[in-house]
């Protein structure tokens, strides 16, 4: 396969590519008031978030976060309910049968978009739910551990698996069609790797099999391996970034390696249903973009390496990131092969 560019609207890419500290002498919603009156009471209980991950991948973790953050705002206690498997298909499907009345909520990623570029019969986050806010856009890298021998570099990690004949293997997420695969089919397409790819829905599982060695490499976002960063367990070789921030300046990017294809990000949000009374969308709206900039969650998001790239989002924001993903994925499911509903 001939690998396409596939670019996003120029302001997007733009807001995507900006560095949090050129923007960062006020928060992205401190403009917003400081409290806001509650609709009618709303709400009169603790809310539910419903998230389609495990507690300790990203997902998870942004989750966990971010609730905080908004009980912290608003006092109102969120309770997260989490629903693993079908790569966020199984969360979806519980969130869809809630009442459109506010107190549930979901957290979902850029896997919600690109479930409905690959068949339109999914939903379409931008209109058939409502974002509350974007609160994390981050880019993926390759890891190794920081002991191995075998190789001990992008090239040299290249070079090893050309040599074992498709037996390599990386450990990434299980849905065809995610941005983690389709990331991946543009690198062994360019390179001319072939490299099975170990498949695990959660975070944890996931990470331990780079850390026990029963996997050579891990695709991965670096706020999600931070611990193993720190501890220096693992080792990025690859910042799958056309230029690199400086926080990985002395890791190869996309342009160091001579791979010539447009990144796709990894996105997190918080959305409520379509359909929700407009009362509550709007002190929702207001909770957790406010939120955003509590200084907990800020403090949050700078650990996870999630203030290296934009990552605010409001509805409106979140609806043209949403809608240009679906496109984008489309064009590249179709390149692909793929059948595209």
């Amino acid at each position: 396969m001939t690998v396409r560019k596939y670019l996003l609207s120029t302001s997007v890419a733009l807001a995507m590519s900006a560095v949090a500290g050129q923007a960062a002498a006020e928060c992205a919603s401190d403009a917003l008031p400081a409290s806001m009156e509650m609709p009618g009471g709303f709400p009169e209980r603790a809310l539910t978030m419903i998230v389609p991950y495990g507690p300790a991948g990203g997902s998870g973790q942004v989750a966990q976060a971010m609730a905080q953050a908004v009980s912290d705002l608003t006092n109102v206690s969120i309770n997260r309910d989490h629903k693993p498997g079908g790569s966020g298909t199984v969360g979806m499907t519980a969130y869809m049968a809630t009442p459109a009345d506010g107190y549930t909520v979901l957290e979902h990623i850029d896997d919600a978009a690109s479930a409905h570029a690959l068949d339109s019969g999914k939903p379409n986050p931008a209109e058939a739910l409502i974002p509350l806010v974007t609160s994390q856009i981050t880019f993926s890298q390759i890891y190794i551990r920081k002991d191995e021998d075998r190789f001990t570099d992008w090239d040299s990690f290249v070079t090893w698996v050309k040599a074992q004949d498709g037996k390599a293997t990386i450990a990434n997420v299980s849905k065809e069609g995610s941005m983690e695969r389709v990331t991946m089919k543009f690198i062994t397409d360019a390179t001319g790797m072939k490299i099975q790819q170990i498949s695990f829905d959660k975070g944890a599982p996931r990470y331990g099999a780079l850390a026990g060695g029963q996997v050579d490499a891990l695709f991965e976002q670096p706020g999600d391996v931070r611990k193993f960063l720190d501890a220096d367990k693992f080792m990025p070789i690859l910042t799958i970034l056309k230029e690199a921030p400086e926080a990985f300046a002395d890791v190869p990017d996309l342009t160091d390696a001579g791979l010539d294809f447009d990144p796709l990000f990894r996105f997190r949000g918080f959305y409520v249903k379509a359909g929700t009374p407009e009362d509550r969308v709007k002190w929702l709206q207001w909770a957790f973009q406010k939120a955003y900039c509590e200084e907990g969650y800020q403090a949050y998001n700078e650990s996870k390496f999630m203030t290296l790239i934009e990552s605010f989002r409001d509805t409106e924001g979140s609806k043209e990131l949403i809608t240009e993903t679906i496109a984008q994925y489309r064009d590249v499911y179709k390149e692909m092969g793929l059948e595209v509903k």
